[in-house]
């Protein structure tokens, strides 16, 4: 199965990125790239409860919204 949308960095391999706000878990495939970024501005900002990233499980999950807003400057 495959994730649902594109990746805004194809040659990059999709990981899980699990989100957690008040209690409800959000999961959503996203390019390495943007993951690691969006853990980075987690540790910075703290706007949501907790982050994960797992290596496996991105197949079928929709992208984290706004992925690419995570790439840019």
């Amino acid at each position: 199965m495959r994730t649902l949308g594109t990746s805004p960095l194809p040659h990059e391999p999709d990981v899980r990125l699990s989100v957690f706000l008040h209690g409800t878990q959000f999961d959503f495939a996203v390019c390495l790239t943007a993951a690691l970024l969006f853990v980075l501005e987690h540790q910075q900002r703290r706007y949501v409860d907790a982050v994960t990233v797992a290596a496996l499980g991105a197949e079928g999950l929709p992208r984290l919204p706004n992925e690419r807003l995570y790439l840019e400057p």
